[in-house]
C-alpha cells in the first residue's frame, strides 16, 4: 500500500468525490491536507461576490486535516493567501511515500515547502490545468517562462488534463517522460443519475422562471466577471434573434447589474432573456437539463479548462465555447457536438448561435455525441494516470 499525501488549496466540490475514489483503491493509502476551509465554511466567493458554502459533502470518506492558515487575507487570489507555515511537519508526520500537490505552486506556502522539502527523498507529483492557449511573447513572459521551468524542475512527474496543458509542461521544459495524461473530470454519478427526477425538477425551474414551453434555452453558468465574457452572449444573443430561443443566465458576480441592463437596452422589459441566481452543487443536474445548448465564451488565460463543459455534456448539452477555453481541443468537435468561436469576437459568436440552431435535429444529435465524448473524462481514468505516475516514480 502507497502512503499519498495530497495537497489541496481547499475543498473542491471537483476534488473531494476524486478523493473519496482514491482511497477506496486498495493501493492508496491517503491523507488530504487542506490549506484553507473555503467551500465548508461561509465565506466570500471573489467570483461570485457572496458567500458561497457548497451543499454537497466535501470532506466525507477519504482521510483530511486542515492546516492553519495564519495569512490574514486568506484565500486563492493571491500569493500570500495561502500561508501554512506547519505544512511540511504535517506531511511528514504521514509518512508518505509520494506527495501529489493539486494546489497551483504560486503560493507562499508552496514555494516554503517546496524548499524544506529539497532533500527529503519523497518524491512530489505535480497536477495543474494551466495553457498558452492566450499568449503574449516579449521579455515578461520569457523571464516567467524561465522561472516556471526552474520550479518544474523540482517536481518528480507531472500529471496533465488535456492537451494544452501537456503543450503548457513541455513549453517549461517537462520532459516527455514525466508526463502522465489524468483527463479533468468531474463527479459523473452525480450528474446523470436520478435523470427522470431532475428532468422533472428542471420542469418545475422553468415554470417557475416563466421560460415559454415552446422555446429552446441557450444556457449561460457561472461567475459574472469579465474573463467569462457573460456579455458578449448577451450581445450575440440580442445579434442572432433566434426563433423560439431563449437565454438562460446563471449565477452572480460583479458585472450583473451590466448584464442585466444590457438585456433590457431594447426597452423596459427582458426580450427572452431570463436570470437566475447562483445555484448550488446539488442543483446544478437540475440547471443543465433546462439547457439545449450550453455556452462558454471566455476570454484570456484564466479560463484554464471549463469543467462546466464536462458537466453539461454529462447531460447530454451540445456546447458552443470560444477558442481561449482549455478544454476546446479535447472536448469540443466543431460540428459533431458542437462549434468554436474566435474568442472576444461577438460577431463570430452570432454566427455559431445561428448555425447551432439552423437544425434542431442535428442540435439534438449533438447533444447524444456530447455524452459519448465525455465518458473518458472519469475519475477511473485519473487513477489509472497516477498509477503510472507512482510506478515511474517510486
Amino acid at each position: 500500500m502507497i502512503n499519498l499525501a495530497i495537497i489541496a488549496s481547499h475543498p473542491i466540490q471537483y476534488y473531494a468525490p476524486l478523493f473519496r475514489w482514491i482511497s477506496q483503491d486498495d493501493l492508496f493509502n491517503i491523507k488530504v491536507f487542506y490549506l484553507w476551509d473555503f467551500g465548508v465554511t461561509d465565506q466570500i466567493d471573489q467570483g461570485f461576490k457572496q458567500p458561497v458554502k457548497w451543499d454537497i459533502p466535501l470532506l466525507v470518506g477519504y482521510d483530511f486535516e486542515f492546516v492553519d492558515n495564519i495569512s490574514k487575507d486568506r484565500g486563492t487570489h493571491h500569493i500570500f493567501g495561502l500561508q501554512n507555515p506547519t505544512l511540511t511537519q504535517q506531511v511528514l508526520a504521514f509518512k508518505p511515500d509520494a506527495i501529489l500537490l493539486t494546489a497551483s505552486y504560486n503560493y507562499a506556502s508552496i514555494y516554503r515547502f517546496n524548499w524544506e522539502m529539497r532533500n527529503k527523498n519523497i518524491p512530489i507529483i505535480f497536477r495543474g490545468d494551466s495553457h498558452r492557449i492566450f499568449t503574449q511573447n516579449n521579455w515578461k513572459s520569457n523571464l516567467k517562462k524561465l522561472f516556471i521551468s526552474k520550479i518544474f524542475a523540482g517536481f518528480d512527474a507531472f500529471l496533465y488534463v488535456g492537451k494544452a496543458n501537456y503543450n503548457y509542461f513541455r513549453y517549461h521544459a517537462v520532459p516527455d517522460k514525466k508526463l502522465f495524461f489524468t483527463p479533468h473530470s468531474i463527479n459523473y454519478q452525480f450528474f446523470t443519475e436520478n435523470s427522470s427526477e431532475v428532468l422533472t425538477k428542471a420542469k418545475q425551474w422553468r415554470q417557475e422562471l416563466g421560460i415559454p414551453l415552446t422555446d429552446a434555452i441557450i444556457l449561460f453558468a457561472g461567475k459574472f466577471e469579465d474573463k467569462k465574457r457573460p456579455l458578449d452572449l448577451i450581445k450575440a444573443f440580442q445579434l442572432a434573434n433566434l426563433h423560439a430561443v431563449s437565454l438562460l443566465i446563471v449565477g452572480a458576480g460583479v458585472l450583473e447589474d451590466e448584464m442585466r441592463n444590457l438585456a433590457k437596452q431594447d426597452g423596459d422589459r427582458l426580450q427572452n432573456i431570463f436570470f437566475a441566481p447562483f445555484q448550488n452543487q446539488s442543483l446544478m443536474p437540475r440547471t443543465y437539463a433546462l439547457a439545449d445548448l450550453f455556452v462558454l465564451p471566455s476570454y484570456g488565460s484564466g479560463e484554464t479548462w471549463g469543467l462546466a463543459i464536462n458537466e453539461a455534456m454529462c447531460r447530454g448539452c451540445p456546447v458552443i465555447v470560444s477558442s481561449h477555453v482549455g478544454c476546446a481541443e479535447d472536448l469540443v468537435k466543431p460540428w459533431q457536438n458542437g462549434l468554436i468561436f474566435e474568442a472576444g469576437h461577438v460577431e463570430a459568436l452570432v454566427n455559431s448561435l445561428r448555425d447551432a440552431f439552423s437544425d434542431r435535429d442535428r442540435l439534438k444529435q449533438w447533444g447524444e455525441e456530447s455524452k459519448k465524448i465525455i465518458a473518458p473524462y472519469s475519475y477511473e481514468n485519473i487513477i489509472v494516470g497516477l498509477k503510472q505516475a507512482l510506478s515511474a516514480v517510486l
